[in-house]
């Protein structure tokens, strides 16, 4: 891994259409969405919505993981989950949010979170995070992953696998009655273990009609964070795990984050709705 070279930003590829039969989240051709104020609890029928919005965006960002290779570019990886999400009928939930530019996240070693896509070309060794949201019947599904590229080194592969483990333990500590916190506290103290630092300032988040609801769900320990998960609460949780320190520094897109020391980070992400006895994930393939 000592021998990759940082990430530089590539070229962007030309505006890719949807096409008009499929209906846009209200925040497209907007500079920020509407702020929601509706409720965090989600009725049957919104939530069934969600499990059809849920998979199509499991699949696409499925898809996309398939073409992941040495000398393929992100570009390319973002074409095929847009040509997916489009032919099953759903719009890619990034493209036009708060104005970025394309139709899923892809985040290269270094980079926390909300990389775009466009020039650079995946090599031997790479990580690379695909986040990938899909709308359809009025409703968001949103969820990422960290996948290997090529021969991938032990350091990094064992961050990749602990990030995703990371995730499920979270999962599993999901239950009516508890609050909130009780996820970045489990993600937090599995890191600790290996010395992992745990992002702060980037979270997992309520979800619905509203790609971001307001709800935060934090990855670390947080005494601030004290909701209570109740049943049919929508929200995502997607931890991302660093080599090295939690902080970070933004490129000049206003979106692409990197981590300060410039090692590297992984991260996994399912939105979930809590049941009587746990949580369903719904960002399932």
């Amino acid at each position: 891994m000592s021998g990759q070279s940082l990430l530089v930003p590539g070229e962007l590829s030309p505006h890719r259409s949807v096409p008009g039969s499929i209906r846009r989240p209200e925040y497209v051709g907007k500079p920020a969405p509407t702020p929601y104020s509706g409720p965090e609890v989600q009725d049957s029928d919104t939530i069934e919505r969600m499990r059809i919005a849920g998979r199509i965006a499991a699949r696409a960002m499925e898809e996309a993981a398939k073409h992941i290779a040495p000398g393929v570019t992100t570009d390319e990886l973002d074409r095929v989950a847009h040509e997916y999400m489009c032919d099953h009928g759903a719009y890619p939930s990034t493209l036009g949010y708060r104005g970025f530019p394309k139709s899923l996240c892809s985040s290269v070693n270094e980079v926390i979170c909300h990389g775009i896509p466009d020039s650079t070309v995946l090599k031997d060794g790479d990580i690379v995070n695909l986040d990938v949201t899909a709308y359809i019947h009025g409703v968001h599904g949103d969820n990422n992953a960290t996948y290997l590229c090529g021969d991938v080194d032990e350091e990094s592969r064992l961050l990749v696998e602990r990030t995703r483990e990371s995730l499920n333990r979270a999962i599993k500590a999901v239950k009516p009655g508890r609050q909130v916190n009780i996820i970045g506290r489990v993600i937090e103290s599995y890191a600790k273990r290996f010395g992992y630092g745990v992002v702060r300032d980037f979270t997992g988040h309520g979800i619905n009609s509203s790609f971001h609801s307001g709800l935060i769900i934090p990855h670390y320990d947080s005494p601030h964070h004290t909701t209570v998960m109740q049943p049919g609460m929508t929200f995502t949780i997607e931890p991302m795990l660093t080599l090295g320190t939690h902080e970070y520094d933004m490129w000049d897109d206003g979106w692409t984050v990197v981590t300060k020391d410039r090692k590297r980070t992984a991260q996994f992400e399912h939105t979930l709705v809590v049941t009587e006895t746990g949580a369903e994930i719904l960002t399932l393939p």
